[in-house]
């Protein structure tokens, strides 16, 4: 008994030196990697890397920017199913284990021996926290035994349903997504909230490995890896069984989202927007930042305006003739993937690449480029159509076999009524933009910078610096009316020769039709665009008086007072001449442009807002009887309201009686200026009705004349034209806004004196300017004519400010 009480002492003594020992051991290897141990506690305050969300003025989304898609989520926006099965998935224990789970290292050991292919992890949700925020991907035992070390303390420190939160948000799961969000939405195209079973399991099939659970191409592997997560689920009892083999039987259903721009034909919109919020914020705030931005885009009137700038670039370039095919392939074979492989722009509406299969006189058999599936092999279905002389009439050649030849490649669009009819189409060679604005806020409805931003992503909305031509002179006879001239008063219309200074020899303005035609009023001159008139005008006011109201305006920093920039010939921007027709649209308060409403950070604290008025009451604690809140404008006033009624009412004539009567037709009250420079290099037309601010340009990138016959009036104003009927389409014909003090006296619209007979018109006066009732032959000076103050008393003082 001795013998045997000497050994049992000796085995308990060695054991517990044993134990000591290795209890010393452990907790000096515990000491010595705790020493490096990162900073658990900085999770609390963790700001992962969310994406940046661009929204139309409808809420619509516009664009997202990131270098991690992720939407983050706290924990109660996470609904059970979703944590049920990432719980299912990874760490069955999660709720129960103190950050490493034993049971788990036994299973994934044992399952290991086996060889079974699903293949478990013994790392504990915990665990993975740990290793995704705070330490590398590295396989080594070290960095084990830092995870397992960290996982206990962030157990003690955080709640489960944080880490879980932590988790959650952080994961990828394949096609660029990061976090359960993200990927609900990019997958399936749904909330969290809206998942399934079967899809909630998918997704928790995703963190081992996402990309051997590729939806298109490892699909088989896909299901069956989300089967076993669902077979986890009903094993744990998250899912009844019942329900489990219901979403087992469903088929993987993913339907990757694409987002794009194009989708509301907004490409230039939105670059504009990032450019704004990088130059504001800096890359890593737009890009990891979580910003929502709620822009001012209107996405019917981006199409409307898309529509109608696209439709005048086309309408120009097929007057000009077709240039040929974009390429040729060989048809010899299978011409479906060589045509599938040429690269096509995505902004482009209903065009279609398509090939030449055969020609005869009269038509051409083309093949239409095939669709890709969505793990990117091409469709084997081949669509065919045919080119009819309806669809080729353009090309000015005597039908199909001289304009076309098998294998050429092209791009076509169907026409409406004829099913399997497609007429010919090109890419323009010329370009221009189109913007659309409200003239009392300054906020952009639409933009659209060029042909397709796929093409070129220059914006010549924004970025091409043109020259305005007479779109110009509405701001030099602006700056007359408000300094002592009026609508009546006459201007010359004769040759004139400027002495430009030693050197520079003797300037010579023709009119453009080339000849001249004696005194006129200043309408007339606005009206008909007479250049010899605006520069009469322009020495006598002035131009350093006239390079003052064009930055007033915005349309120039520092306009150089040269005779010549009085017709336009200075170099400004098409958003800065739409921005300045609105300030005369608006009575003459200055605006500021703006493709954005607001931003917020990922708290939702506003950032910047656009609109900037003061309302005076609105924070009153209570109602005491006080007066009603009202919106404080401190905008500055650029213009006399009565000059901008002036020369509103004066280019509402070059709709009815002048350069821009194209747009009549659109049979609403409309204001607008042409304009077109020295060899039609450039076209313009800017112009608005009482709520709306519209400007287009035309031509080319490399400025070159768009033809000898190219004008304003037969290009740009077509497209404004069209642009207007659409917008406009529903809403009723208001008059322009007459201000309190303007004087509205019939006058004869050639001779600007007093009149009511055939001829006639309502001009708008400032009080004390009526015209005579006749003016002395002689009298042809480019002043403003001196009036008996009291002449005007006998007409009424207009509508008061009404409609």
């Amino acid at each position: 008994m001795r013998l045997i009480a000497r050994l049992l002492g000796f085995i308990f003594t060695t054991a517990a030196i044993l134990f000591v020992v290795a209890a010393c051991a452990v907790g000096l290897v515990v000491w010595n990697f705790e020493k490096d141990l990162p900073d658990y506690t900085q999770l609390q305050n963790y700001e992962p890397k969310v994406m940046t969300r661009v929204h139309a003025g409808d809420g619509s989304l516009l664009a997202e920017y990131a270098r991690e898609r992720r939407l983050y989520l706290p924990s109660a926006a996470i609904p059970p199913l979703v944590k049920n099965a990432f719980i299912s998935a990874e760490d069955k224990n999660f709720y129960h284990h103190a950050g490493v789970d034993p049971e788990g290292i036994l299973r994934a050991t044992f399952v290991l021996v086996q060889g079974d292919k699903h293949v478990q992890g013994a790392s504990t949700i915990t665990q993975q926290v740990a290793k995704n925020f705070l330490l590398t991907n590295e396989r080594s035992f070290e960095r084990k035994i830092k995870e397992a070390l960290l996982a206990f303390r962030i157990e003690g420190a955080y709640s489960k349903d944080k880490i879980l939160e932590l988790y959650l948000n952080e994961i990828y799961l394949g096609l660029g997504n990061y976090g359960v969000a993200a990927a609900a939405l990019n997958y399936f195209d749904k909330s969290v909230n809206e998942l399934t079973v079967a899809q909630a399991a998918y997704l928790a099939a995703l963190p081992k490995a996402p990309n051997n659970y590729h939806p298109f191409l490892k699909r088989e592997r896909a299901i069956e890896r989300r089967n076993w997560v669902i077979d986890r689920m009903v094993e744990n009892g998250y899912v009844s069984r019942v329900d489990g083999e219901k979403a087992k039987q469903e088929p993987l259903g993913v339907n990757p989202r694409v987002l794009s721009p194009n989708a509301l034909q907004a490409g230039f919109f939105a670059e504009e927007v990032r450019r704004e919020l990088n130059d504001r914020y800096g890359e890593k705030k737009l890009y990891e930042g979580g910003l929502s931005v709620r822009t001012t885009l209107d996405p019917k009137m981006q199409l409307m305006a898309r529509r109608a700038l696209v439709d005048g670039l086309v309408r120009y370039d097929e007057e000009h003739g077709f240039r040929g095919p974009m390429r040729h392939i060989d048809i010899s074979q299978d011409w479906g993937v060589p045509l599938a492989d040429i690269p096509t722009l995505g902004d482009i509406g209903t065009w279609r690449l398509a090939v030449v299969i055969d020609v005869n006189d009269a038509t051409a058999r083309i093949g239409l480029q095939p669709r890709r599936e969505k793990s990117g092999e091409v469709e084997r279905e081949r669509e065919s159509g045919t080119l009819s002389n309806v669809g080729l009439h353009w090309t000015h050649a005597a039908g199909a076999r001289s304009s076309l030849a098998p294998g050429d490649v092209i791009y076509v669009d169907a026409i409406d009524g004829k099913p399997g009819e497609y007429r010919l189409r090109q890419i323009p060679e010329v370009s221009g933009a189109i913007i659309a604005m409200d003239p009392y806020t300054g906020r952009v409805f639409a933009m659209v910078g060029g042909f397709s931003f796929d093409q070129s992503e220059f914006n010549r909305a924004t970025q091409a610096l043109r020259q305005p031509g007479s779109s110009f002179k509405p701001f030099v006879y602006a700056t007359a009316l408000d300094n002592g001239y009026t609508p009546s008063s006459i201007v010359l219309d004769a040759p004139i020769e400027i002495d430009q200074g030693p050197g520079l020899g003797v300037w010579r303005p023709e009119n453009f039709e080339g000849k001249s035609s004696g005194p006129h009023t200043l309408r007339y001159g606005v009206e008909h665009s007479i250049n010899q008139m605006t520069v009469r005008l322009a020495r006598d006011v002035g131009m350093p008086l006239i390079a003052e109201y064009a930055k007033r305006f915005g349309i120039y920093d520092d306009l150089p007072p040269y005779l010549s920039m009085s017709l336009g010939s200075g170099e400004t921007t098409l958003l800065r001449m739409t921005t300045a027709y609105s300030m005369l649209a608006n009575g003459g308060k200055r605006i500021k442009a703006t493709l954005i409403d607001r931003i917020q950070d990922r708290w939702g604290h506003a950032l910047y807002r656009h609109d900037e008025r003061v309302c005076e009451g609105c924070d009153a604690a209570k109602w005491d009887n006080q007066p009603e809140p009202r919106l404080i404008d401190k905008r500055e006033q650029v213009l006399d309201p009565l000059t901008a009624y002036q020369i509103t009412s004066i280019m509402e004539g070059v709709i009815q009686r002048g350069t821009g009567q194209a747009i009549k037709e659109v049979g609403k009250h409309l204001a607008g200026k042409t304009g077109t420079t020295n060899d039609a290099k450039d076209l313009w037309f800017v112009g608005y009705s009482p709520d709306l601010t519209v400007g287009v340009f035309m031509g080319y990138d490399q400025p070159r004349s768009l033809g000898d016959s190219a004008q304003a009036a037969h290009y740009t104003a077509p497209i404004f034209r069209d642009f207007m009927k659409m917008a406009l389409k529903d809403k009723p014909d208001v008059p322009f806004r007459v201000p309190p003090g303007i004087k509205l006296i019939s006058v004869d619209v050639k001779s600007g004196m007093r009149s009511s007979g055939a001829g006639s018109i309502l001009e708008a006066f400032k009080p004390g300017t009526a015209p005579p009732d006749s003016y002395a032959a002689s009298d042809s000076s480019p002043r403003a004519q001196a009036v008996n103050p009291d002449a005007d008393r006998v007409v009424g003082t207009g509508t008061g400010g009404l409609y």
